[in-house]
């Protein structure tokens, strides 16, 4: 694609059009991407029973970190990228690819090392009991050595879409899920390699999208072509990057922080049935925010080309219109778990202790689903403008500053309930305190004035 052709897609194209042709890449390379777990979880439950659906729960921090390093490398890059093209600077649009694929491939390298290193006391750190460590050791046993392929194939995905190659990085995504789709039962039923199986299922998939991806920058798929000079790490773009990206790096980690003293808490109130229950609907859960991360993905490259040009009044079409779709989808998935969450956790598992107890953890879990898109597009708005204070604070609101102290405190009024209670009450003040910022924002960049900007 060239700069011209570039220019007319996210400059001049009708908003509408424009971000379902982004986003709907995008939505399915995040809903491919939760995939992942959710397969695992599924086949796990269905063929090793439900303890080694709470091993992979208490293992799947570590996973959450890998895919954190890789939104930070990405996310940072791909904000350059999207500005740089946007002011037709094609060399610093390629040196931010080099650094930030360097930048993920070092960390990701990093996490392997300690993850063997320190394997038993991460996993006890993570809330793992007598019953559930062997599993969850088997499956971190064989994730950690393809830690490399999980982070960089997720910020390769992101500087893919950087460009405007949506599709590309949609079809990179597919490659590896359905791959994992394929390899599950091969690894965990037909070998009968149990939780070992599926880290093996997950780690092939990964490495399938990262080669993949890497054939689809070299061979001339795309206009970024980072040559040598590209990945020679350099300071000051390598801390543009970790400014910009620190943001969506905040907000994955703290998931990873947050499912670590949700299976603490939930282990101590609830014991192993309440992890496996935990498990399940985590999973529902991230397949519920991936399409509401991919809408906002998918409109981060319009709003920073956009901002870059000067173009303020399409900026706000584009805000608002992501905004109500992601309360479009929330909404239709929100119905299908209020009137029918005994038939989701029948995917995962027909335990009679799972179902009594997850049923109403569920729809507690998933009250205030609807209104989570605005936190997450508010969130991406800044990334996409390059105002990274604003966007860590907002990353951090919902996991870190809220839902974590609502799981220590609540339980101790309200027991097991409290665990579930906390998620619906972090969402609701998130989503409130994104809102005023985002209007405030708005008005100070000078693009509404006080009485037509509606989130």
């Amino acid at each position: 694609m060239t700069h011209a052709e570039r220019s007319e897609l996210l400059g001049t194209m009708p908003i509408g059009p424009l971000l379902l042709r982004m986003a709907i890449p995008s939505t399915v390379a995040m809903m491919s991407n939760a995939l992942y777990n959710l397969v695992d979880t599924i086949f796990l439950g269905r063929w090793v029973g439900p303890h080694a659906i709470g091993g992979l729960s208490i293992a799947f921090p570590i996973q959450i970190i890998l895919l954190s390093l890789g939104l930070f490398a990405g996310v940072g890059g791909a904000s350059i990228v999207s500005r740089a093209l946007g002011a037709g600077d094609t060399r610093r649009a390629e040196e931010a690819t080099g650094n930030a694929l360097v930048f993920s491939a070092f960390c990701s390298g990093l996490v392997t090392l300690v993850g063997y290193l320190y394997m038993e006391p991460i996993l006890t750190l993570f809330g793992a009991t007598e019953t559930l460590m062997p599993y969850a050791r088997g499956y971190l046993t064989w994730v950690l050595p393809g830690a490399v392929f999980i982070s960089m194939s997720v910020t390769a995905n992101h500087l893919l879409r950087a460009e405007g190659l949506a599709r590309a990085a949609m079809q990179v995504t597919m490659i590896g899920a359905l791959a994992n789709i394929v390899l599950d039962p091969i690894f965990i039923y037909v070998l009968d390699m149990g939780i070992e199986g599926a880290a093996i299922a997950t780690v092939i998939a990964k490495g399938l999208s990262f080669f993949y991806t890497f054939w689809f920058f070299f061979s001339g798929g795309s206009n970024l072509r980072p040559v040598p000079r590209s990945f020679i790490p350099r300071i000051r773009m390598l801390l543009e990057i970790i400014r910009i990206g620190l943001a969506a790096f905040v907000r994955q980690a703290g998931a990873s922080i947050f499912v670590i003293t949700a299976n603490n808490a939930l282990g101590y109130y609830g014991g192993d049935v309440a992890i496996s229950v935990f498990g399940i609907i985590n999973r529902v859960l991230l397949f519920v925010v991936m399409p509401l991360v991919g809408v906002a993905h998918g409109f981060q490259p319009i709003v920073g080309f956009n901002y870059g040009a000067g173009n303020r009044d399409r900026v706000l079409q584009v805000v608002r219109t992501a905004n109500l779709a992601c309360a479009s989808v929330a909404g239709f998935f929100f119905l299908i778990v209020m009137i029918a969450p005994g038939a989701v956790i029948s995917v995962f598992t027909d335990a009679a202790p799972l179902h009594s107890m997850g049923i109403p953890a569920m729809r507690t879990v998933l009250l205030v689903i609807p209104l989570l898109g605005l936190q997450i597009t508010g969130t991406v708005f800044f990334q996409a403008v390059g105002r990274a204070g604003p966007a860590l604070v907002l990353s951090m609101s919902r996991q870190i500053i809220l839902l974590i102290p609502f799981i220590l405190l609540f339980p101790r009024f309200f027991g097991l309930s409290g665990v579930w209670a906390a998620f619906p009450a972090a969402d609701l003040i998130s989503t409130i305190v994104t809102v005023l910022w985002l209007r405030s924002a708005l008005r100070k960049l000078h693009i509404v004035d006080n009485h037509k900007y509606q989130p």
